[in-house]
């Protein structure tokens, strides 16, 4: 996510201000303290902005239910505070100015040392104790004068300086620690565009008050301007006030003029002589008994003027006429310049001063609370990440519950179709139940359809029994350890209080696979063949060199009319006829002679050939021989085919007949078997899922919340990431403003 500041989409803008903000300073002083208020009330009020998003941000954050928590209620108290502490800078930013204040003795020219510096006569001035309380001279953006005393609301309008002097002396509530808010019109007068505020005070002569005047003028002034009269020394009235101020604040900045400069014009010889008396003096009070300055640094705090000349030329020229017009003393020239040096030298520091002393302890401030912003941002973005982590972590382990849950039942089935193949080693013997079968046999009908009964149900019974005792048990013991796998392979799935009940919720139940074999409709269709054949007879010959349904193939391929006998018992209608494995001995005989009636024509005399070649090599006793030992097998074979011959002659056809047969249902009875175990698994499965369908329920809606968490976690962290960096953009501000304006001002 790209985060974009006003930063570095805005150098061209920022460029073109600081180039017109630096022209303004270069213009006049003042404009530095202006252009550094406004950056740092900028920069507060994006920094209360910030605050404030960010506040909102981690209440809504830890009111969120559905996160655990990542913020802490301290943090958000914390931020709380910085938001009331913030608010708090920025109104006390809005109000500040610069600020200096005049002392000196009465009638030291004070008032008119400010008169001179506002271009205009705002103040009363003259001989006397005209000044009877602190004066405060500001802008206003009317048009209109007005004052505001001390604990009053009320503005009483005034014009002229005499109303302004006539309004002072007739308050009789005001006193020397009073003040009185003079508000002029900014149109009137340019220096007090700058937010400069100039406060003129009472003679520190006339009161022993000073330490509550240092308290209540001193504390937030940011110069202080000591106007001394050039025809006298300095008292130590003055020196004792400036000691006291010296004590309570650190490296008071203090310029010392010596007014009335004037005079010295009289005495032009003495002019130089009284100079450097003064110089001498007033570096020695600033460096050695304040140690304010240094001596390199005296020469630009000390100054001769006349205020009175000053105001008098800036009137003058206001109203159209020469500024070194009237009576103006030799030397106005100079003593101008050395105004306007001083002026120069005053906005100059109070400028830098200001600027250090009203902005630098809230800069400081407000990267405090910048960076303890940052961290707390970091520190809930980390958290974010690491419960998203956790949120993916725990959405992982719940798919693979779900998913073992899903394929238990289909492993464990296909693991008991693969047992239940053991049926077909159950077919393949058979023979042995068939053998194990005795009844009485006889071939007549009758007895045979009830034969066939029994045997029916023999086979039935003990290859069923069989099949139990070699499958089910297998399979029952491999059933019963799937379902104590299932059991305990769900357990961990199931809730803490129903775990330890499984066993009593889903109770175990004895299991048997019953196998339906249907053996009376599978070989309903038998058609047994018990008339005697000659095991060396044309039939039994071929069909024991191709096989008997090769033999079949063969034999009935010469005459496909030939009738066939009926079995000797009724043959089902419910499936259908299966061919037949062997062929009457009239059959064969009838097969044979139409054989050799086709074959006379043609290979009769190869036939006589032949024989007499045999006749010939053997004589005619062999061939007697063989004959009559074919006889005599003949003869044998036939008289031992008795009853019991016909019933294992019956048995073994039956064998073959069933197994033929069986072999074409063990599919079915697999899967009928496998459905079994399936139903037994899912019976024993639909249980558990009775009690594990509220944890499966649970498990898909944790799914779901941590969805939705890890979505919200995505926003959180890329919210928590952008106040972060805006914390970071706004302490790279108060960095360049503390290096634009107060690293410049040292």
């Amino acid at each position: 996510m790209s985060l974009v500041f006003p930063r570095p989409n805005t150098n061209a803008v920022h460029s073109k201000k600081d180039k017109r903000l630096m022209a303004e300073v270069n213009a006049s002083p003042l404009k530095h303290f202006v252009t550094a208020k406004k950056k740092i009330n900028g920069i507060f009020e994006q920094l209360g902005a910030y605050i404030k998003e960010s506040a909102s941000f981690l209440e809504d954050t830890h009111k969120n239910e559905e996160l655990d928590p990542v913020t802490t209620d301290e943090q958000v108290q914390e931020v709380r505070g910085y938001l009331a502490k913030v608010a708090g800078i920025g109104e006390v930013l809005a109000r500040r100015h610069m600020k200096v204040v005049f002392f000196g003795r009465t009638s030291n020219g004070k008032s008119s040392v400010i008169n001179a510096m506002l271009c205009d006569k705002v103040l009363p001035s003259g001989i006397g104790h005209t000044t009877n309380c602190f004066l405060r001279v500001e802008g206003t953006d009317g048009n209109e004068a007005f004052l505001l005393t001390e604990g009053s609301e009320e503005r009483k309008s005034i014009k002229t300086v005499n109303q302004l002097a006539h309004a002072l002396h007739q308050d009789e509530d005001l006193d020397a620690g009073s003040l009185v808010c003079v508000m002029w019109p900014k149109a009137k007068c340019a220096l007090l565009r700058d937010d400069l505020v100039l406060v003129d005070s009472p003679g520190i002569d006339v009161t022993t008050e000073l330490d509550s005047w240092i308290d209540k003028f001193c504390l937030d002034a940011d110069v202080f301007v000591l106007v001394a009269n050039s025809e006298s020394t300095l008292m130590q009235t003055e020196k004792s006030f400036f000691h006291k101020v010296n004590e309570r604040l650190s490296s008071p900045n203090i310029f010392i003029l010596n007014n009335r400069w004037d005079a010295s014009a009289s005495e032009p010889e003495y002019m130089e002589e009284v100079r450097r008396q003064h110089m001498d003096r007033c570096t020695n009070f600033l460096v050695d008994e304040l140690g304010v300055v240094d001596r390199g640094q005296a020469s630009d705090r000390i100054f001769f003027v006349s205020a009175k000349e000053v105001l008098q030329a800036r009137v003058q020229k206001a109203q159209g006429m020469p500024e070194a017009g009237g009576a103006l003393a030799e030397g106005f020239q100079a003593r101008m310049f050395e105004f306007q040096n001083f002026e120069r030298r005053f906005e100059e520091c109070i400028s830098q001063s200001a600027v250090k002393t009203k902005f630098e302890q809230h800069t400081v401030r407000a990267k405090q609370i910048s960076e303890a912003l940052r961290l707390i941002m970091d520190s809930v973005h980390i958290a974010a990440q690491e419960q998203r982590v956790y949120c993916l972590e725990t959405k992982e382990d719940r798919q693979d519950r779900l998913e073992f849950i899903d394929k238990q039942l289909d492993l464990l089935s296909m693991d008991c179709k693969a047992k239940i193949k053991k049926i077909t080693e159950e077919i393949r013997k058979l023979h042995v139940l068939v053998d194990d079968f005795h009844m009485d046999f006889h071939p007549s009908p009758v007895v045979l359809k009830v034969y066939k009964n029994e045997l029916h149900r023999h086979i039935e019974e003990g290859l069923g029994k069989n099949m139990s005792e070699r499958c089910s048990t297998t399979i029952t013991s491999a059933l019963q350890a799937t379902q104590t796998d299932m059991i305990d392979g769900l357990k961990p799935l199931l809730p803490s209080p129903v775990r330890e009940q499984v066993g009593k919720l889903v109770p175990r139940q004895c299991f048997s696979l019953s196998y339906d074999l249907a053996c009376d409709k599978l070989c309903s269709d038998f058609q047994e063949d018990i008339s005697f054949h000659f095991s060396l007879g044309w039939t039994m010959l071929v069909n024991r060199f191709l096989g008997p349904k090769n033999t079949r193939r063969a034999l009935m391929g010469y005459n496909d009319q030939v009738p066939r006998p009926m079995a000797l018992t009724p043959v089902s209608t419910s499936m259908p006829p299966f061919p037949q494995s062997s062929m009457t001995q009239e059959e064969l005989m009838v097969s044979m002679v139409t054989s050799l009636a086709s074959l006379t024509s043609r290979t009769s005399m190869g036939v006589l050939v032949v024989g007499g070649v045999i006749w010939k090599a053997v004589g005619w006793r062999l061939i007697a021989l063989s004959v009559g030992l074919y006889g005599l097998l003949y003869i044998y074979e036939r008289l031992t085919w008795t009853t019991k011959a016909k019933e294992r002659a019956f048995k073994r056809q039956f064998v073959d007949y069933a197994s033929e047969k069986l072999q074409l249902i063990v599919s079915y009875t697999g899967s009928n078997c496998s459905h079994q175990v399936q139903q037994e698994l899912a019976g024993v499965f639909a249980q558990l899922c009775q009690q594990v369908d509220v944890t499966r329920q649970n498990l898909e809606d944790e799914i779901t919340d941590m969805n939705s968490k890890i979505e919200l976690l995505d926003g959180l962290q890329s919210k928590a990431k952008l106040l972060r960096n805006k914390a970071g953009w706004l302490d790279s501000e108060l960095n360049m403003f503390t290096q634009q304006y107060l690293h410049h001002s040292k």
